[in-house]
């Protein structure tokens, strides 16, 4: 699974070569301005383009990238020089993509834009013949209207790792969806904190007569944990074949493979532990280590009985 971080950098790299091989020997400092680089960031990405190049490998298929002089140069890399044509079949569901993610309110501006332009060259009539249409769960739609009118909203929560059940009152910000799931982002009376619930385990949502004023600039609508003092915390190291969960998980990457998990309960890094058997190993968390080898001893007992 690739993350968000890579993806950006890579999206990044694409734009900023076309650029550049049109420009010979263009500043350091309009590359950077231009592409919100730093000096440091450009001339590592620089060094990850000078090792790339078509197959065969040899010094005449791989891209000559330098800087020079505060210069930037990129040669031997013609096949960037403008931006890649999309196939029919990509197109279309490039289109679809941003269709959904409009109709499901997630769009930015600059992304419906691009739908517009995008439509008006791969379907023209594609608003009469192409219909995004996602199913949405219960409570979304009263979450949404909520959300866009300032109204409070009550809800009785299904924690996931904990199982436990609580009444909440939440200042709705944004729904969303991602990872096949839909979120909630809201500022919770309880907790006094931003919280992302996952809206299948809202098992009951009524409106109230309570206006809130939303914050300013609200945090992005995105699936992460917020710790609290109270927080489990778990350090574990990934091995190459787990490191899907630096991505999937909303954690703190140490480096090195090295990650902090924090959960308010210690079963969500013990169970997950557990599935992952030899290819992670816990590095520090006392109450996590207690439950986990708990889970062995019952599993082992499970399976000595059968």
């Amino acid at each position: 699974m690739t993350s968000n971080k890579t993806a950006m950098r890579l999206t990044r790299i694409l734009s900023m070569l076309p650029f550049v091989i049109a420009r010979p020997g263009v500043s350091v400092d309009e590359v950077s301005q231009r592409f919100g680089y730093t000096r440091k960031e450009l001339i590592d990405d620089l060094n990850l383009v000078f090792l790339c190049g078509l197959p065969g490998y040899g010094p005449g298929e791989l891209i000559d990238a330098s800087v020079e002089d505060d210069e930037v140069w990129v040669d031997m890399a013609d096949y960037f020089s403008r931006p890649l044509r999309l196939t029919p079949p990509e197109a279309l569901v490039l289109l679809a993509s941003g269709m959904a993610l409009t109709s499901a309110g997630q769009g930015p501006p600059a992304l419906e834009e691009a739908v517009k332009k995008l439509s008006a060259v791969v379907a023209p009539d594609v608003e009469a013949s192409l219909v995004v249409d996602l199913k949405e769960p219960e409570h979304v739609g009263m979450l949404r209207d909520s959300a866009e009118h300032g109204m409070a909203v009550q809800i009785t929560y299904t924690a996931l790792g904990s199982g436990q059940t609580t009444e909440r009152i939440v200042e709705p910000w944004s729904v969303f969806s991602a990872n096949g799931n839909w979120y909630l982002s809201a500022f919770c009376r309880n907790a006094q904190a931003e919280r992302v619930f996952r809206v299948d385990r809202i098992r009951n949502a009524a409106p109230t007569s309570e206006k809130f004023v939303p914050p300013a600039e609200p945090p992005p609508p995105e699936v992460r944990y917020t710790p609290t003092e109270e927080d489990i915390r778990a350090t574990i190291r990934l091995g190459p074949r787990a490191r899907w969960v630096a991505d999937y998980y909303p954690v703190e990457d140490l480096g090195e493979g090295l990650i902090r998990f924090s959960a308010g309960d210690a079963s969500v890094p013990a169970r997950l532990l557990l599935r992952l058997g030899a290819d992670a190993e816990l590095v520090n968390g006392p109450e996590v280590a207690e439950l986990l080898d708990d889970y062995r001893r019952r599993i082992a007992a499970r399976y000595q009985r059968d």
